[in-house]
């Protein structure tokens, strides 16, 4: 702290620099870090907190204290979404921080959230060739590696090398573009069957190290994770003393940076011993080869149980990650044999309608619209030379897989409706939506034309391989509602809660018409479920599914980190199970009953607790400065975001 009780963020950021190039942060980073701490919130600097949370989120990943760093990143977001930074770049990057902390931790669920939330932020903060969106694509792709997605990862690390080619003054000496090969080499190295990856896979870590040597960046503390990928690849290829004598150079660097007991150390020691046992095997080899094809050529015993407990015991799998599967297993494999010269141009994936899609789907969902199945995606071009065989060869494709049978397809899903199978890219979001490509921004009229149901199945699913990128591009465009539909929309659902929460429900209650106090519930719970949806951004969450999955749809959305208006949702439920009491309880068919009124005062105080909490929203949002609660009398003020003058933009 400054001798004026002010935080000097550039001299924090300098002196932890120096620690780490004179190799001391073993022992000096964490003090200082921990002092930096005291010393921003002391001064009551809220950006120079955020940045040393940034610093010490990284470094608790690196010593592989990942529960200590949950709470860090619990507070880099409170704090980062306190601030209203949303937008910008210091958004972006805590985001960045933050899910590749929960990477390391393996929450990988709720690091690829924030992943999409920071690609969705960078769109915005970020230029094409800025080296932070370089480092997004880095991680995500360890991300997608780590939940065995190899050519998603494959694609975002080759996004991330041409950005960074094209942005560094000198290639040769750029330490990122050296991680990224790194990285590369690790995952082509997933290919063991495969000559031409795993001599890529040599290729791309020999660089990184030329790289380190060409630009004399061997104090880095990364150049211990080139040593390692390159004696990982000296591994997989046979060349054991090479790979050994390699891990043990990385070895005494990550000691010497952080210690023998951080995960790191641990994980290289092991493949260190690993690579010494088999260079030490290695000289027996011919031993060691006849005894493996002694071993090979026994029979192998198989109890005759086997294919009764196979068929007895079907994983307990959802439809994303089972269609995932069998497109890894099966549909892939068909495609390289049969189309190799488009595989580099066919997107896979299951997207659309149905439960599965949305990752909502359980046992009971299974007896329609389940099974194995999964969507190919081609451009027009394509689809007209190669669609109608492809689709042949889809229906050829074995119909059991992991102990599921034939996919059950309901009536609706048959035919030109079908779920799955062989898409041309427009034609598959024209069957949705009835657009083959998002309306364009100065299109309201047909953006509101679109419900929400129908763009949440336009934008939900899983796409597991798109090497062109354009059917994630489509299914972008569709995502990236502009901001004055949204804002006309947000206004819509505060007319809408007003109207039938505010005024129409405790006036039919005052009536005993249950009925209509019932109908304007369910239209006040709608509507605010909706403007949850809204207020986070569907770039970012998505959109609401139609009603079956609305609270499932609310208490997903509610559980993630730096959710507008979480708290919501559960007010919601207990207006719900109040619901029936409050407009009936205590009646018979039409009479009064004395149990109606306690609960009727219960839900109508939900009610304006709720308004109440979304005006504090809207001003947070810089939406509105009016302390009104009675939500129709907000409309004006949301309203006056809208940059258009398209009179269907705007209330009358």
């Amino acid at each position: 702290m400054q001798p004026d009780g002010s935080f000097d963020t550039q001299a924090f950021l300098d002196g932890l620099d120096a620690i780490f190039n004179a190799g001391k942060a073993r022992d000096q980073a964490e003090p200082y870090l921990q002092e930096a701490l005291v010393d921003a919130e002391n001064a009551g600097d809220d950006a120079g907190l955020l940045t040393v949370l940034n610093e010490i989120m990284g470094f608790y990943r690196s010593q592989g204290r990942h529960q200590e760093n949950m709470w860090m990143i619990q507070r880099a977001i409170e704090l980062a979404t306190r601030m209203r930074i949303e937008g910008s770049e210091a958004w972006t990057t805590t985001l960045i921080n933050a899910a590749t902390g929960l990477r390391a931790a393996k929450k990988y669920d709720q690091a690829e959230d924030l992943y999409r939330q920071a690609l969705a932020s960078a769109a915005k903060t970020l230029g094409p060739k800025d080296r932070r969106l370089a480092a997004l694509h880095n991680n995500l792709s360890m991300l997608y590696s780590e939940t065995d997605r190899p050519d998603q990862a494959e694609q975002e690390l080759r996004q991330a090398m041409d950005i960074l080619e094209n942005s560094s003054t000198d290639p040769s000496r750029d330490l990122d573009l050296a991680s990224t090969h790194t990285n590369l080499a690790l995952l082509l190295m997933q290919r063991k069957d495969n000559p031409q990856a795993l001599q890529e896979a040599w290729d791309q870590a020999r660089t990184a190290l030329d790289i380190y040597r060409t630009g004399h960046l061997e104090n880095s503390a990364h150049y211990a994770s080139a040593l390692a990928g390159f004696a990982q690849v000296c591994y997989m290829t046979g060349r054991f003393s090479q790979s050994a004598d390699t891990y043990r150079k990385a070895l005494a660097i990550i000691e010497d940076r952080y210690g023998q007991g951080s995960d790191y150390y641990q994980i290289t020691k092991a493949n260190l011993d690993q690579a010494q046992a088999a260079a030490q095997e290695a000289g027996d080899k011919d031993q060691s080869k006849q005894a493996d094809e002694a071993a090979s050529s026994q029979p192998k015993t198989r109890n005759q149980n086997d294919d009764n407990n196979q068929r007895d015991s079907r994983p307990d799998i959802q439809g994303l990650d089972l269609a995932k599967a069998y497109w890894e297993q099966v549909g892939r494999p068909m495609l390289e044999e049969r189309y190799p010269q488009y595989r580099g141009r066919i997107a896979a994936g299951l997207m659309g309608h149905g439960s599965d899609c949305y990752g909502f789907d359980d046992a009971i969902s299974r007896d329609h619209d389940f099974g194995p199945g999964f969507c190919l995606w081609l451009t027009s071009e394509d689809y007209q030379a190669i669609g109608d065989q492809m689709q042949k060869d889809y229906e050829a494709l074995p119909t059991e897989f992991m102990g599921f049978g034939s996919r059950t397809d309901s009536v609706r899903a048959k035919g030109a409706n079908r779920r799955v199978g062989v898409f041309e890219i427009g034609a598959f979001f024209e069957s949705l939506t009835g657009y083959r490509q998002a309306p364009p921004e100065d299109h309201p009229h047909e953006w509101l034309l679109l419900d929400e149901a129908t763009l949440a199945a336009a934008t939900n699913g899983r796409v597991f391989a798109d090497p062109l990128g354009q059917m994630l591009a489509t299914r972008q465009g569709f995502k990236a509602m502009p901001d004055d539909v949204r804002f006309c929309l947000i206004s819509r659902r505060l007319g809408m809660i007003a109207q039938a929460g505010q005024y129409n429900l405790p006036r039919s209650l005052q009536r005993g018409d249950g009925a209509a106090a019932m109908l304007s519930i369910n239209e006040f719970v709608q509507a605010c479920a909706s403007l949850i949806f809204l207020i986070n951004n569907p770039l970012t969450v998505g959109y609401l599914p139609y009603y079956k999955w609305t609270f499932a749809a609310l208490r997903r959305l509610s559980g993630r980190m730096a959710t507008r208006l979480a708290d919501l949702t559960e007010q919601l439920e207990d207006i719900l199970r109040l619901a029936s009491t409050a407009c009936y309880g205590g009646q018979s068919f039409g009479e009064g009953g004395k149990g109606a009124r306690p609960a009727a005062e219960r839900v109508t105080e939900l009610v304006e607790s709720i308004c109440a909490r979304i005006v504090e929203e809207l001003q947070a949002e810089g939406l509105t400065n009016s302390p009104e609660t009675f939500l129709e009398w907000q409309r004006p003020y949301v309203e006056a975001h809208i940059s258009s003058d398209n009179p269907v933009l705007h209330s009358i």
